[in-house]
């Protein structure tokens, strides 16, 4: 009778990287919506989610699943990719912006990312956003401001008002400008 019995029930599960909550707040601190996709049970993947704080999560997804979703994803905004697998590389391309985990990835992975984290640290993700808002929005002064002096000068010069001091301005002066403004960025 014994044999129609269990003997033993053994599960195996993944568990979130320490880091993962606060990763996943400091995301959601910026804007950032979150979705975990991945091959694994659906119902484990739910429950990994909503451990970490995960907006919304899908499991039982074959590489082609994660791509179309991506896809899918892309047309209503900007889209990130995170992965460590051959399984992710397709999606990492398909995004607007793929982050490998690099310790732990592997080289289709790694390869097929925009960006490759090097010591796989979740919490860098966020960093990275503010830096490229902070970046662009840099980017977007510079070239503002320095289209705006080479205009005011080209008016002048057409008006017969400009000297070679203010062409030595527009061009050099303005350069050395907005190197300046762009060097801001290292205190972030």
């Amino acid at each position: 009778m014994a044999e129609d019995r269990v003997q033993a029930l053994f599960a195996v599960a993944d568990t979130i990287r320490a880091n993962a909550p606060d990763a996943v707040a400091g995301l959601r601190r910026l804007g950032v919506r979150t979705i975990l996709l991945s091959g694994d049970n659906a119902h484990t993947v739910r429950r990994i989610a909503a451990e970490a704080g995960v907006d919304e999560a899908r499991g039982d997804l074959l590489p082609e699943d994660k791509l179309a979703l991506v896809k899918t994803l892309s047309r209503s905004g900007k889209t990130g990719m995170v992965g460590d697998g051959i399984n992710d590389a397709p999606a990492l391309a398909q995004a607007d912006i793929g982050f490998a985990m690099a310790a732990a990835g592997t080289d289709a992975a790694i390869e097929t990312a925009d960006v490759a984290l090097m010591d796989d640290d979740l919490g860098k993700l966020s960093v990275f956003i503010r830096l490229s808002r902070a970046t662009h929005a840099v980017l977007v002064q510079n070239i503002t401001f320095a289209l705006g002096v080479k205009a005011v000068f080209f008016a002048l010069a057409l008006a017969g008002q400009a000297s070679m001091w203010m062409a030595v301005f527009a061009d050099m002066g303005v350069s050395l400008l907005v190197v300046g403004n762009g060097l801001r960025l290292l205190r972030k």
